[in-house]
């Protein structure tokens, strides 16, 4: 199998694009004592893209898609079960859809 020198670049320049980002904050982070405000800051930014998230797909599916997400965190609240919760939250959205 023949490797072509311009794919293999291309590759690589992905794979360090996409890397780049993702390592380069946990560096320097890492070094770095972030104040207390930025540190609450911090803490509310998973909840806000889940929130984020759920908005948009709540958009798309409607009441199925309502329904389907109340159920799994009622799940997630009483069992503190992920796998529960994903697999309650999918089955009963594909069943409602």
């Amino acid at each position: 199998m023949d490797i072509r020198p311009e794919i293999l670049v291309l590759v690589l320049a992905c794979a360090l694009v996409t890397v780049l980002p993702r390592v380069l904050p946990l560096v320097v982070l890492a070094r770095v004592q972030l104040p207390a405000l930025v540190m609450d800051w911090l803490r509310y930014v998973p909840l806000s893209v889940l929130a984020a998230l759920l908005t948009l797909e709540l958009m798309g599916t409607g009441l199925a898609g309502l329904i389907a997400i109340a159920a799994a965190l009622a799940i997630a609240w009483a069992s503190g079960s992920l796998l529960g919760t994903v697999v309650a939250g999918v089955a009963l959205f594909r069943l409602l859809a």
